[in-house]
């Protein structure tokens, strides 16, 4: 079908990958024998502080999902996809580096991978930085890493999803400082037709609870309150935030319910929810059904998204990366590899 065209089993590897490798050998920078798992959380600080909870609600209200019609989701004119990512620390003396595999799966009747491997070096010392266009000179290693892992990120979604999409993203669509990056791109998924729906698990926000009268001092964050709020199979109506200073810093959430395990919140864009917001209904029984097909309750979350994550991790292990930092002998010219 045309939503498949040009979607393979690949893996992907950064072209800067093997040059920072090799800029590393020269400066006889040695790495760590074992990396560190790390991840990226843009849960802290969910909503800057110029942001507003809007609602003309009389009253909250909640919705049953439909397991059964979930099951039967299919567009045939929508591919749908999930995207997560593993990442591996270096902490050496010289600095920090981050080996990333991003993971975008595609749902047929196999689960087909993309992934997407990155391999960065940031330092405080300019001068091990200099003389290279791949090591980066950086006072605050933590915040360039994750600006560049946000620009990766896009770029390989923006490239390899297929037109006419719905993409799940593990993670919030505004998080941290870093949230611009994904809103401003958002208008180019959407002229693709990319339908992308965000997915928080953990998070202590109380934009709902601190902003509505009758829930205000009433429960420890919005998970709280929607945990006790709904019954299981159900899902609140939908809050609009948006930005004070930037109104198109907007987007529309609602937290979801699948069992007795944490709710999740689901987080759209404002355009994107006002273009489909009749098929984001239907989308919302689908995200019940694959939480269910996962069944895993210590960690909820959307099979496809779970599938996404596996493939991360076990793409970053076919990357002998202990050894290539520990050669002289870099390959250059390998960029992909089909499988």
């Amino acid at each position: 079908m045309k939503k498949y065209d040009g979607f393979h089993n690949k893996l992907i590897i950064h072209p800067n990958f093997y040059k920072v490798i090799s800029d590393l050998n020269k400066r006889n920078v040695i790495m760590p024998y074992q990396p560190l798992d790390d991840s990226y959380d843009f849960n802290q600080n969910v909503f800057p502080p110029n942001g507003k909870l809007s609602s003309t609600l009389k009253s909250i209200k909640k919705y049953k999902l439909n397991m059964h019609n979930g099951e039967k989701f299919d567009d045939e004119e929508l591919a749908i996809l999930a995207y997560d990512e593993s990442v591996m620390k270096y902490l050496a003396l010289e600095g920090t580096a981050y080996f990333v595999s991003h993971s975008l799966v595609l749902l047929r009747n196999e689960y087909i991978p993309i992934n997407y491997i990155t391999f960065s070096f940031y330092t405080k010392s300019s001068e091990i930085a200099s003389k290279s266009e791949v090591i980066k000179n950086t006072k605050n290693i933590e915040i360039e890493n994750k600006k560049d892992y946000i620009q990766d990120r896009i770029n390989f979604l923006l490239e390899h999803t297929p037109k006419n999409s719905i993409l799940f993203i593990d993670g919030p669509l505004i998080g941290g400082d870093y949230y611009t990056y994904m809103i401003q791109s958002i208008k180019k998924f959407l002229e693709k037709n990319i339908i992308t729906i965000f997915f928080v698990k953990n998070s202590s926000s109380n934009l709902v609870t601190d902003n509505i009268e009758e829930l205000k001092n009433k429960y420890n964050s919005d998970l709280h309150w929607s945990h006790s709020f709904l019954k299981n199979g159900e899902y609140t109506n939908f809050f609009k935030y948006h930005d004070l200073v930037n109104p198109k810093n907007a987007k529309m959430f609602c937290y979801l319910k699948a069992g007795e395990f944490s709710p999740l919140r689901v987080e759209v864009n404002l355009e994107t929810y006002s273009k489909y917001k009749k098929l984001i209904f239907k989308i919302l029984d689908f995200i019940y059904y694959m939480i269910l097909v996962q069944g895993d309750k210590k960690n909820p979350q959307m099979r496809l998204i779970a599938i996404a994550e596996k493939y991360a991790r076990e793409f970053i292990k076919m990357i002998p990366l202990e050894k290539i930092l520990n050669s002289s002998l870099i390959n250059p010219t390998m960029n992909q590899a089909r499988f």
